[in-house]
């Protein structure tokens, strides 16, 4: 059976003077997909959002939902409700007055709000707390009452403007589980934009990363995060190193890149290169492995090169390891054991897989 698109959005401009908030962006996003917008800050997520949701009138281009233009319709007339950074809720009303307010506003009779307020409590696990005010409730709970103000709606597509920005890192974890929940139990597509990539593999069928305007590459969670087409990507997502170099040699399994000091080798993964043309390499911090270098030696294997050890730092579930090398670049390597015999200012063997590392376009 064919995926249906809830969202197509086609070469997308907005302007703000001479500054590109979005460059001729296009989208689909398949009903019942929850798809994250990724990256930075100032990159223009919020302004595809609030695109699509008609709070910003973009200078050109066009967006769809369920297969209708709705380029000319205000806010309210879209199949869209929105959740807002913060909790944007009213403090004067009581949690079941704050979710129906907008079923009021559509002179909804007052017995199909209070079933509809009921059920939707019940969906986002706030039976009981119907008469209490937004500030006697936690972050966490005044975040569901604007996802259940917003669902109540049944509106086609739920838009999520840093949703949970807000919230402690113990509560956003919490609520990626739930969000998740919910999406996968009303079945409608979500939109999330946020800047955190923890937040976003938590929660995406699908993730677009953006920047500068621009749509830099899209792709489930774990392409995303493993095979990075993208030298941007690469540097965003995860903990990865990036080395510039220049190609040496290459054959039809290796390619040999200068790194300014040192050379190393990679997998040719049918990557389009030449002789002497600078590349961008990626590798994760954790396929990279660390090893003393016992005094008095120093033979370098294979797939390696020589570092000294500048900070260990214990962050818990694993400790990373800084490591200077012979061109002035630190890199890190993630191990989730401690390594005993490695201190301070060591001489070290950073060691590798061929295929560990990635070819990037820029």
């Amino acid at each position: 059976m064919a995926i249906t698109n809830s969202i197509e959005v086609r070469n997308l401009v907005k302007t703000y003077g001479d500054v590109y908030a979005l460059k001729n962006v296009d989208l689909d996003i398949a009903d019942g997909e929850y798809f994250v917008l990724l990256g930075p800050s100032g990159g223009g997520k919020t302004t595809l959002l609030r695109s699509i949701g008609g709070f910003i009138r973009p200078d050109s281009g066009t967006v769809q939902i369920k297969g209708k233009n709705v380029d000319n319709l205000p806010p309210d007339k879209r199949p869209t409700s929105m959740v807002f950074q913060g909790f944007a809720l009213f403090p004067h009303m009581s949690v079941y007055e704050n979710i129906g307010y907008g079923l009021k506003l559509r002179s909804v009779e007052k017995n199909v709000i209070h079933d509809k307020v009921i059920k939707m409590m019940d969906l986002v696990g706030l039976s009981g707390l119907s008469d209490r005010k937004p500030h006697e409730l936690s972050g966490g709970q005044q975040q569901r009452v604007q996802l259940a103000r917003a669902l109540i709606l049944e509106n086609d597509v739920l838009l999520l403007d840093e949703p949970l920005s807000a919230l402690d890192a113990q509560l956003r974890k919490d609520m990626c589980i739930e969000l998740k929940r919910l999406q996968k139990t009303v079945g409608i597509s979500f939109v999330h934009v946020t800047h955190n990539q923890e937040e976003a593999m938590s929660v995406a069928d699908r993730i677009a990363i953006i920047a500068d305007g621009e749509m830099i590459e899209h792709g489930s969670p774990k392409q995303i995060y493993s095979n990075p087409k993208k030298k941007f990507t690469a540097e965003f997502i995860g903990e990865k190193n990036i080395l510039d170099g220049v190609v040496l040699d290459f054959n039809k399994s290796k390619i040999k890149v200068d790194i300014g000091k040192d050379e190393i080798e990679v997998a040719n993964n049918n990557y389009t290169i030449s002789k002497n043309k600078k590349i961008s390499l990626s590798i994760k911090s954790e396929s990279i492995q660390i090893k003393k270098i016992s005094a008095g030696k120093s033979q370098k294997t294979k797939n390696g090169i020589f570092g000294k050890v500048t900070e260990i730092t214990f962050l818990g579930q694993f400790v990373r390891y800084l490591v200077l090398l012979s061109n002035n670049q630190e890199i890190q390597v993630r191990s989730y054991n401690e390594i005993k015999d490695i201190s301070l200012n060591d001489k070290v063997n950073l060691m590798w897989d061929l295929e560990d590392f990635l070819v990037h376009e820029s």
